[in-house]
Parts: structure tokens; C-alpha cells; sequence
């Protein structure tokens, strides 16, 4: 019998549903992965596994009730510990929160309750969803650091303690700890998924991402998340209807993309570049190599802007009755906030749309855009998450992203390759990715 760890999720929805396997099945055996790994990983904030088995006897129950079941019936997911849960403690990485929950469910979670998921549990994060790191290491080498501030989330799939999960992204925080633990990590359109009752760090850049180890398991995820919610203004009506099919068929042509060498190329490591030339030329009828658009330093410099106002408005209260319990990213991320004008963060927001304007150009001639999903393998130490100089221009025009964990670099670590497509064409995006997967797996 295959073991449970190495099925794709919708295979597990297939034997769930057909009797073939139980949630308990399932979750005893990620169970087994937790006993034997999270001593060394550390990638939950919180996790009750009594409970845990509870549930999936529960979900096991409501289906051999003959009840109508969800699309992720009985399938467990651990979430980053910054989306509110109202059977679990919600610490967002501070100690500031120690213990407190929130008052709800955020949106997300009665979306995956109503699918029939299980919340397995709350992954660690760093501190605020910013740049403090959180406990969890490297599954591939546990002197590394797994990337922030969605840690644990990568982590835990990368580790096999779960099968998917959920995490957050505003500057690089989905697709950097993707690329190092080496998992699938897909950011959808900004918009896409609700941000309602997840700690909030800024209006304009924050967005939920998820993880899994295949395209196909990360949009079956996401198909269950994307949905309209009038208590986040950002949202938008988007139909999932036939995602995941549109997801396994790909695109109707062969693809051809732009590869992005910015002006970060030389802070690659050398292995790690290697490996991006040997992509490069292994697709070389599908891709055409390009420098980055000029205004694309303005972007960072706008983005810098945005979060770190941001950050001052929203964790203002924390600033001033908790400042010595905050870490020092976090306290001069805030005073650099509070010299922000008005001005600057007025066009930094003005930018956003004429930039985008400019970039989507590039989808009159290409299928997608790539560049690399972080500067090379994961850095050794724990005391920095990494850069996210691959990644924040994408958190800021808010396009879909997605790394695939398909090269080696330095000491055989994973290396992602970032495909970024065009906003509210995730559908297609997600395709296009699928088939680069399944073009470098061959």
C-alpha cells in the first residue's frame, strides 16, 4: 500500500470518500511524522493532537452518515498563527499575545470547516508576520533558517507533518519559505482570498498564501479559500468553478515566458545561478531572458514605504505599552514609519496602479514572467529569515506568484523557481505553472 504521505490530496479526498481510508488513518499517520520531527523542526505554535483525532473521528462519523461532504472532507490543514481561530490560541509570534485567542473564526477557517477540512493546527510565525524569527528550522538542515515570516506553514509540508497550509505574504513571506523548504507556494492576486480576521500588517500588501508539495495540491486548496467577503473591501467575485480542471489540462499552447535576470543577479550564489542557467537553457524555445523594467526600483522603495507606515498605524497600541517586548526590527520598522509623510505614502499608493499599468503589457506577448524565488538555498543561522528582494514587487502589484521547489543549489538544498502571472488570471497562471512542474519532473 502507498503511504499516505506520498498521495496528492485529492487522491486522499478520492480514498476518504470512497472508503478506502479514514481521517483518523490520515491524521495518525502525520501524527507519527509530528513524534518524529517537530523536536527538530519546530513548526507548530500550537497542536493538540488528541483533538486533532477527535475531529477526523468526527469528520470519519458525518461521512458514513451519507451527509453530503466538501471538497476537502476530512483532510487536515495547519494554518500560520496569525489567522484567527476560535478553539486555538492565535499568538501571531509575540509574546505580547501569549495564550490569547481571537474572538472568531477568520473567513478562511469556516471556509475550510465548510469544505470539511480539518484544522490541524497553528504554525509558527515570525514576530507580527514581520522579520523576528520564530523557533522553527530548516527540515532540510536544521542550521538554516526555513524563511519568514510563514515559517512553519513551509516547514510543516516540507517536513511531511501536513499535507497543506496556510500562510501570509507582504513582502516575500509565502514564496521565500517555499523556495528554502523547498514545497509549492502559491500567492494569488491580491483580492483573491479574505484577509478578515487574520492579524492585519497592511491593508494594501498583505495577502493569504498556501503550501503544498504539487501545483494541482495548492489550487485545490486555494479554490476552497478564493471567494468574495464583504467584510474585507478588497475581495472581488471570482469564479473557482473549474480551477482545478483548467489546472490539470494547462494551457492551450506551448508557453513562453519572460526571464527576469534584475539587478540582484549577483547576489545570487554561484551554484544557485548555475542552476538558474541550466533551467534557462533547458527551456530555451519557451523563454526569452530580459533585464527588469527600471521602475521596478521605485517599487521597492514604495513598498518600503507602505509596510512600514503601516506597521506603525496597526501595532501603534504595542509600540507604546509594549515597545521593549517587541524585537528590534519590529521597534525601527515603526519609528522609520512615523517619518513617513503623507505625501510619500500618498504616491507610493498612486504608484501601484500606474506601475501595474506598465507591467501588464508584458501578457500581450508572454504566458508568465520568472525570475528566481529567493537569492540561492536557504542561509545558514536563525537569527534572519532572508531577503525578500525577489519577491516584493510582486506583493505590491499584487499579482499571483507561485514558487516551484523544481532545483538544487548549494549541498543539493531546494531552490525555487518564481512564475509570476497576470492579476485575476489565476486560473490560467496555475496551468501554466502545472506544466512547468510537470516539465521539469520529467
Amino acid at each position: 500500500m502507498t503511504d499516505i504521505l506520498l498521495l496528492k490530496v485529492e487522491e486522499l479526498v478520492t480514498k476518504i470518500k470512497d472508503s478506502q481510508l479514514t481521517s483518523v488513518e490520515i491524521c495518525k499517520r502525520y501524527i507519527e511524522r509530528v513524534n518524529e520531527f517537530e523536536k527538530d523542526v519546530k513548526a507548530w505554535a500550537h497542536l493538540n493532537k488528541k483533538l486533532l483525532l477527535e475531529k477526523a473521528a468526527e469528520a470519519d462519523e458525518y461521512r458514513r452518515s451519507g451527509k453530503p461532504t466538501g471538497p476537502l472532507h476530512g483532510i487536515p490543514v495547519a494554518v500560520k498563527d496569525i489567522i484567527g481561530t476560535l478553539d486555538m490560541p492565535t499568538e501571531c509570534g509575540t509574546v505580547i499575545r501569549k495564550g490569547k485567542s481571537y474572538s472568531q473564526n477568520a473567513e478562511i477557517i469556516d471556509l475550510l470547516l465548510s469544505a470539511g477540512a480539518i484544522v490541524m493546527g497553528k504554525t509558527s510565525t515570525s514576530e507580527l508576520a514581520y522579520l523576528g524569527p520564530s523557533k522553527t528550522t530548516n527540515p532540510h538542515d536544521h542550521t538554516r533558517t526555513p524563511g519568514g515570516s510563514s515559517s512553519g506553514s513551509a516547514a510543516s509540508v516540507a517536513s511531511f507533518m501536513a499535507p497543506l497550509s496556510i500562510g501570509s505574504q507582504t513582502g516575500g513571506s509565502v514564496i521565500r519559505p517555499a523556495s528554502y523548504c523547498g514545497v509549492v507556494g502559491y500567492k494569488p492576486t491580491y483580492g483573491l482570498i479574505s484577509r478578515n480576521g487574520v492579524l492585519k500588517t497592511s491593508e494594501k500588501l498583505d495577502h493569504i498564501g498556501v503550501f503544498g508539495r504539487s501545483v494541482e495540491d495548492v489550487a485545490l486548496l486555494a479554490k476552497v479559500l478564493i471567494k468574495k467577503d464583504n467584510y474585507d473591501s478588497a475581495t472581488v467575485h471570482y469564479s473557482t468553478e473549474n480551477m482545478l480542471d483548467e489546472v490539470k489540462k494547462g494551457p492551450l499552447f506551448e508557453p513562453k515566458f519572460i526571464f527576469y535576470k534584475t539587478e540582484h543577479w549577483k547576489i545570487i550564489e554561484k551554484r544557485s545561478r548555475e542552476a538558474f542557467e541550466y533551467f534557462i537553457k533547458s527551456f530555451k524555445n519557451n523563454i526569452e531572458v530580459f533585464d527588469t523594467p527600471s521602475y521596478f526600483k521605485d517599487i521597492h522603495k514604495y513598498h518600503q514605504i507602505i509596510h512600514e507606515t503601516d506597521l506603525a498605524n496597526n501595532f501603534a497600541l504595542y509600540y507604546q505599552k509594549y515597545k521593549k517586548k517587541l524585537s528590534k526590527y519590529m521597534q525601527d520598522a515603526i519609528t522609520k514609519g512615523n517619518k513617513h509623510s503623507a505625501k510619500e505614502y500618498a504616491e507610493a499608493i498612486d504608484f501601484m496602479k500606474r506601475s501595474y499599468e506598465s507591467y501588464q503589457e508584458v501578457f500581450e506577448d508572454y504566458h508568465g514572467v520568472l525570475s528566481p524565488s529567493s537569492p540561492g538555498v536557504a542561509p545558514k543561522g536563525l537569527k534572519s529569515t532572508g531577503t525578500a528582494e525577489f519577491n516584493k514587487v510582486w506583493s505590491y502589484l499584487g499579482t499571483p506568484c507561485i514558487s516551484l521547489p523544481v532545483l538544487q543549489g548549494e549541498g543539493n538544498l531546494p531552490l525555487g523557481v518564481q512564475l509570476i502571472g497576470a492579476r485575476f488570471d489565476d486560473h490560467r497562471f496555475l496551468g501554466i505553472a502545472n506544466w512547468l512542474e510537470k516539465g521539469c519532473n520529467k
